[in-house]
């Protein structure tokens, strides 16, 4: 499992014109789902997110994780991250989890998130979305598990 996460001011996720998710200062975290992923890498995953020391302390140093600073949480489904790119100029996804399956572990990720963090707001599984942020430094990391 794949978990592109920004630090961000606000973020926003809308769908048909309507906004279903936001948040202000906190984490969006964009979720690619390959095909060999479980309920227990969903689970290292969202630990990971919530831990990860990417918010600057006193001193301006990046000592303080989204628990330690009580932020946001907007999870976004993005089948892209997990593209083949190597290769010519087109990208392949056999390496991503089948629509339905991944929609299934996509929202097990939310379901868990929100039974363990407050704060939690996610993006739809396989809807057209709009994605608004503003990447505060700009800070990104790429997690895996």
């Amino acid at each position: 499992m794949i978990g592109l996460i920004q630090l961000v001011s606000h973020a926003s996720v809308v769908v048909e014109n309507k906004t279903i998710a936001s948040i202000q200062r906190g984490i969006l975290a964009l979720i690619g789902i390959e095909k060999t992923d479980t309920e227990k890498e969903a689970e290292k995953l969202f630990d990971k997110i919530l831990n990860y020391r990417i918010f600057n302390d006193e001193q301006g140093k990046m000592n303080l994780s989204l628990l330690a600073t009580f932020g946001g949480l907007l999870l976004v489904p993005q089948f892209t991250l997990v593209a083949e790119t190597q290769k010519g100029t087109r990208p392949g996804f056999s390496t991503g989890m089948p629509p339905e399956d991944g929609k299934k572990l996509f929202e097990y990720l939310v379901k868990f998130s929100a039974e363990h963090y407050k704060r939690v707001s996610a993006g739809q599984f396989g809807a057209h979305m709009e994605v608004s942020l503003c990447n505060n430094g700009p800070v990104t990391f790429i997690l895996k598990t």
